[in-house]
């Protein structure tokens, strides 16, 4: 309640001082929030709404895309093993000192001169920042993993590329090799997970859920809520959908192109041979181009009904690579 009040207060104030957000969301701050967004091992839907802000400032030159978030992710390590990933919690998180204290601690990597909200830069916000030493924000030269917390994965099943939370998928989970089980919903994916169609070693693929198939690109919560109650092992989970951000494992979203695009992943049978290597931001799978080209143009997808809203938002939304706007 008291930051909804402050935050209301402040609004009215810009408004009274011009501050205008345009001066705010520029080229610099997008960067600096992807490094925040790689030191906390946020939620893979950043990959959506980043972009998706930063492509309504075009006209000034601010762009955020998924090479963006790759090459972040190699600059700024992951520095706080939050739920689900750990034990910590934001509750956690702020009595070590918060946001401004993680701010502090990837100082070096950010752009401070940049202008705020508060009407000050980044740096005069940060002077009095601190790390309080309760153990849940790292050091830079002693981080949770040298990488950022997010991983962008590219490859002939995702030419446009596709996210991973990678703060959240053990180690021995890092690569992945094995038989693609296809499903054309959600709801036909987690009805095969309860009938123990799925096995360890296998991948899970659950296509026609992205922008343009869902409609609307539903995150995919229950079929790895199922693999998790089943007790299922050692599997994998490529979808065009998305997912919460209290994921956790070798769950691959966003796949671009989406299969109602026209994307590789709508070339996929049972028991092609998929490659996840996270490692390497590598999603592959054993078939040559002249292959998946000719199972596109054969592809019978199921293409859900809808009216209305829902069929001019098919008709007008971007790939999820490019944060599944409307042009």
């Amino acid at each position: 309640k008291e930051l909804a009040v402050a935050s209301g207060k402040r609004i009215v104030e810009m408004v009274k001082e011009d501050l205008k957000p345009s001066e705010i969301m520029t080229q610099a701050a997008f960067e600096n929030a992807i490094a925040m967004d790689m030191a906390l091992g946020g939620s893979s839907n950043t990959a959506l709404h980043i972009p998706a802000s930063a492509y309504e400032l075009e006209e000034k030159g601010v762009h955020a895309d998924l090479d963006l978030f790759d090459e972040i992710s190699d600059k700024v390590a992951h520095i706080a093993l939050l739920s689900p990933a750990g034990e910590d919690t934001m509750a956690d998180l702020h009595a070590d000192g918060g946001i401004p204290a993680v701010l502090k601690t990837i100082e070096s990597k950010l752009d401070t001169s940049v202008m705020t909200c508060t009407g000050k830069t980044l740096e005069e916000n940060l002077k009095d920042a601190k790390v309080t030493g309760n153990g849940v924000i790292h050091t830079l030269d002693d981080p949770i993993h040298e990488a950022g917390g997010l991983t962008v994965l590219k490859g002939n099943l995702a030419p446009n590329g596709s996210i991973v939370k990678s703060a959240a998928v053990p180690e021995d989970m890092m690569q992945l090799k094995g038989p693609a089980k296809v499903y054309n919903s959600e709801e036909d994916a987690v009805e095969a997970i309860f009938n123990h169609e799925l096995k360890e070693g296998d991948i899970l693929v659950i296509r026609c859920e992205g922008p343009k198939g869902g409609p609307g690109m539903r995150e995919m919560l229950n079929p790895t809520s199922a693999i998790m109650g089943m007790g299922i092992k050692n599997v994998g989970l490529i979808t065009d959908g998305r997912f919460s951000g209290g994921t956790r494992g070798p769950c691959i979203g966003h796949v671009s192109p989406e299969a109602m695009s026209g994307g590789p992943i709508a070339a996929l049978k049972d028991g092609d041979i998929i490659e996840i290597d996270i490692t390497n931001g590598k999603l592959t799978v054993e078939l040559s181009d002249e292959e998946i080209k000719e199972r596109i143009a054969n592809a019978d997808l199921p293409e859900k009904k809808v009216k209305g809203w829902l069929n001019i938002y098919r008709r007008s939304v971007s790939s999820a690579d490019e944060g599944a706007i409307l042009r």
